[in-house]
């Protein structure tokens, strides 16, 4: 198998005409070169060198791979240049998938920090939910995930790197003017008999679960993704609702009051990889600036 080394000596043995010339050019010794030399003879099975009194000539084949060796020399070059800048933080690329409440709240902080301390690397950022997320992650489609899940969901990323960021708290929210709008905490059973506001559909599902284990069915009158519109049809007096404070961070929530859930309710914000990607300096870093951007 020709060696990359080898083609570098060849090249100096070229352009100096000696193999004395090539070890002052390498800073090698004479033996050394004939040694490669030889080797190089061996794997492309023909004679690549000749002698020719003091001088060292190339073969037709030697000066058919001196020719090629320019051209595979300059590309390998290139190519342990850019691994380089990636692996040094450089240069880089990493896609990035979260769901819309983290975009605003733990992306953004995450990703400023990151371009400061790393301004060759790129993200790009798309929006899905969980459990798409993920798998969007396994399809090789992005390289980290922001993502949630309720409890019991802890084996759904068993095949996954998971980077737990924080615990996201559940909270009421109901219209002020309500009976309860000053109690501070409810019990979902304390809501039994209102019309309900659901959110996303893993969100709606933990609803009807919390309710269940409270000892009713919601009766959910209306459904939607967005977040700002759940509040406004609280405030709205059309119905209460549970949204995540993570959610509620970036809504202005005028008009309604937010109550404590007793028991408590709660989802899991995590950021997810694959196990081969974790080790790549710049998911590295990311999933770093997304835990930093959490802590608080």
């Amino acid at each position: 198998m020709i060696e990359a080394r080898h083609l570098r000596v060849l090249r100096a043995v070229a352009a100096t005409g000696s193999f004395s010339g090539a070890a002052r050019e390498l800073g090698c010794t004479q033996p050394a070169v004939s040694q490669q030399m030889k080797s190089l003879e061996a794997s492309a099975g023909t004679r690549l060198l000749v002698r020719a009194g003091r001088e060292t000539r190339l073969t037709q084949a030697g000066e058919a791979l001196v020719r090629h060796a320019t051209g595979i020399l300059a590309g390998l070059t290139a190519a342990e240049e850019e691994v380089a800048a990636i692996a040094g933080l450089r240069a880089g690329r990493v896609r990035l998938v979260s769901f819309p409440s983290g975009s605003s709240t733990l992306v953004p902080a995450a990703l400023a920090a990151l371009r400061a301390a790393h301004p060759g690397t790129r993200v790009c950022l798309e929006e899905a939910e969980p459990p798409r997320s993920a798998a969007l992650l396994r399809d090789g489609e992005c390289d980290v995930a922001l993502a949630f899940r309720y409890e019991g969901g802890e084996s759904e990323w068993d095949d996954l790197v998971v980077r737990p960021l924080l615990v996201d708290r559940l909270v009421g929210l109901v219209p002020e003017g309500h009976p309860l709008a000053d109690a501070g905490k409810v019990a979902l059973a304390d809501l039994a008999d209102q019309p309900w506001i659901a959110g996303c559909p893993r969100c709606r599902t933990q609803l009807v679960d919390a309710c269940g284990a409270a000892g009713f069915v919601p009766r959910i009158d209306f459904a939607t993704d967005d977040y700002p519109a759940v509040t406004g049809l609280v405030a709205a007096g059309l119905g209460v609702a549970m949204l995540p404070e993570l959610a509620l961070a970036s809504v202005r929530a005028e008009g309604v009051r937010r109550l404590g859930i007793d028991p408590p309710v709660s989802r899991e914000i995590v950021a997810l990889t694959l196990p081969d990607l974790a080790a790549v300096p710049a998911v590295a870093a990311t999933l770093d600036q997304l835990a930093v951007a959490a802590a608080p």
